[in-house]
């Protein structure tokens, strides 16, 4: 009878919302408010299962070019610019997840998805039916458009659909879907590469987005917080902050082609290198002002970012997912270059870490939900981190089996508890209304930390290489290391030679780990920043009712 007579006195505080929902709704525009609707489990289920798969192909996709850059460029004749095959991607990916989290914000999140979905499609479509290779980058930026989206709608549908107390726990099955698309992609590029096409790592895309799609439509019934607002689609749009994301890319692509121009095709001190690093020191500038013009219309705005909660957990996911993409990226490397793995053996090599990964992934939202602190599992994630970064940086040519497959067993749980944790953080320090562009604006960071991450550990690689290249191996042409690929030096270069140049490429790999024990010593540091209080297990509005009722 209680029961009844709370789901009835529930049905009656919803129905006023749910008809001046209707009501409003000419109005176009919207905005997320807090709301006490939750999703049956198994509606949840389904709904978290489905962006789950979401998750895990754009995380995918990051990775899965990895292995098939040689067959795509064989096909596509576009050596000159396969670094933009996976520079296209992330720099949408992650300039546009703050206008995203607006897009959620202002706009009904069902078709909003959906729309998300569609691009990430479109640009998987254009990938795989590519003439040549600038149509190919051009779908690689469409894609990143739509993965930006659906990473940014997808942790805002789970967090307001489920109940805060059990957020981490559904965060911590988001970053296991990621975790395992970013450390299968390889795996996979390599498979279709040999065994099929290259473009079925962009087609497998298309039939498992149509499932997420139809998941979606079907089970996502009501607009959590849904409510029109009194601003037309004029007034939204500026909130898109258009030239905020401009701002971005720019300052990215200074930054990126900077370090991969320094010290490999121009010197340190030519004007090339240091008109883009000047470039990218007076667009962030530029961006940094711009945002606080902005005020609320900033994709960064910063009457969120100057809480203690939200600019400690961005900076942490800055400099955590730099250390942790570093790792991802280049363990393959040593396995194929250093131990001479194919892509697929070292696919399988990579499985310590990805065992690792999601049993403690998992293992972490539980541990976090069951005590109300995250901010704890932050700090010693963190430290563990750094702990195997450096048993990474210690590797070399003898290291028995045993130990690497040790040091992947802790860097995968050391990695897997704050991943998704620190995002938990920073939702439970914000109503309901702003949690999708806290989520945006958090992943935005962890997005960039990764891009930023992974140029300056490439740059690091290549002048340590070309160094350690001109002692060792000095009758060898850099240029011919350089164009090799890691699985190829053991057919590119001859027994005399290959010694050395695998002693040179052991070295540029420490320098890349180096980068890796840096980022994570930093994410140590701003864990003891952030805030150690317990979360909280109720919404602010139904903390309300309750106190009301009692």
């Amino acid at each position: 009878m209680a029961a009844a007579h709370e789901n009835m006195a529930s049905d009656k505080a919803l129905a006023p919302s749910s008809c001046r929902e209707e009501k409003e709704a000419s109005n176009g525009v919207i905005s997320a408010e807090p709301s006490n609707q939750h999703s049956s489990t198994l509606s949840l289920s389904l709904i978290v299962g489905s962006i789950m798969l979401a998750v895990f192909l754009t995380t995918l996709d990051q990775t899965i070019v990895s292995t098939a850059i040689p067959k795509i460029t064989d096909e596509l004749h576009g050596l000159a610019q396969v670094s933009w095959y996976g520079a296209a991607y992330f720099l949408t990916l992650g300039a546009f997840r703050p206008f995203w989290g607006k897009v959620c914000k202002f706009f009904r999140m069902k078709p909003t998805f959906l729309l998300t979905i569609a691009i990430f499609e479109l640009g998987s479509l254009i990938c795989g039916v590519a003439p040549n290779s600038t149509a190919f980058i051009i779908g690689r930026a469409i894609t990143g458009v739509g993965g930006a989206g659906i990473a940014t709608g997808g942790t805002t549908i789970v967090a307001l659909h489920a109940f805060p107390k059990m957020r981490p726990m559904f965060m911590g099955f988001l970053g296991l879907a990621a975790a395992l698309g970013n450390i299968t992609g390889p795996l996979l590029g390599g498979a279709f590469s040999d065994k099929i096409t290259w473009r079925w790592c962009f087609y497998i895309n298309l039939p498992f987005g149509a499932v997420v799609a139809g998941l979606i439509l079907i089970f996502l019934k009501f607009e959590t917080g849904a409510k029109a607002t009194n601003a037309g689609w004029q007034q939204a749009f500026l909130h898109m902050d258009v030239v905020g994301i401009a701002l971005t890319l720019s300052g990215m692509v200074c930054f990126i082609l900077a370090l991969e121009y320094g010290g490999v095709s121009y010197s340190w001190k030519s004007s090339q290198v240091i008109g883009l690093l000047v470039g990218f020191v007076l667009i962030t500038t530029t961006l940094a002002f711009w945002e606080l013009h902005q005020g609320d219309h900033a994709m960064l705005p910063w009457k969120l970012l100057q809480r203690r909660a939200i600019w400690t957990t961005c900076t942490f996911q800055f400099s955590f997912a730099g250390a942790y993409f570093v790792v991802l990226y280049y363990l393959p490397i040593y396995f194929q270059s250093i131990r001479g793995a194919s892509p697929l053996q070292s696919g399988v090599r990579n499985l310590p870490l990805v065992i690792a990964f999601g049993i403690s992934i998992l293992a972490g939202g539980f541990a976090v939900a069951a005590t109300g602190h995250a901010t704890p599992f932050m700090a010693a994630g963190a430290t563990l981190t750094c702990v195997s970064a450096g048993l990474f940086f210690s590797m070399g040519t003898e290291t028995p089996a045993a130990r690497w497959i040790g040091y992947q067993v802790l860097a995968g749980a050391a990695i897997a508890f704050p991943y998704m944790n620190c995002l938990s953080l920073a939702q439970a320090h914000v109503d309901d209304a702003d949690i999708a562009v806290v989520s945006s604006v958090n992943q935005f960071f962890q997005t960039l930390g990764g891009a930023f991450s992974i140029s300056a550990a490439q740059s690091a690689f290549v002048n340590r290489l070309l160094v350690a290249l001109a002692s060792t191996a000095s009758g060898v042409d850099p240029t011919r290391v350089t164009e090799a690929g890691a699985a190829e030096l053991r057919v590119v270069f001859s027994a005399r030679e290959l010694p050395s140049v695998i002693s040179a490429y052991t070295e540029g790999l420490r320098a890349a780990f180096a980068v890796a024990i840096g980022m994570a010593g930093v994410a140590v540091i701003v864990s003891l920043l952030c805030p150690w209080s317990r979360l909280p297990t109720q919404k602010k509005g139904e903390e309300e009712t309750g106190q009301n009722a009692a």
